[in-house]
């Protein structure tokens, strides 16, 4: 993966273009910190499909997704309805 400076990346921004569709994903970095990484098109496709389960994945798996809060016993109060 070839590095780029922002200041080249946005100059010969082209360039970059190019680079990355003939040889796959550019870093760009900022004051020497990494900081974006340009993909081609149908990478960026597969990482995204990839990434995301179907839904069907995820009513199958044994993992909880969300932590489930359920309120202890007795600690809930019950409003009184009066009569008119």
């Amino acid at each position: 993966m070839h590095t780029w400076p922002v200041q080249d990346a946005k100059a010969r921004f082209s360039e970059l273009l190019t680079a990355c569709l003939s040889e796959g994903p550019q870093l760009v970095t900022r004051r020497g910190t990494e900081a974006a990484v340009l993909v081609p098109v149908a990478e960026w496709r597969r990482l995204s499909a990839a990434a995301r389960p179907s839904l069907k994945a995820l009513l199958l798996s044994d993992e909880a997704r969300a932590e489930l809060v359920i309120p202890s016993r007795g600690r809930a109060t019950r409003r009184r309805v009066e009569e008119l």
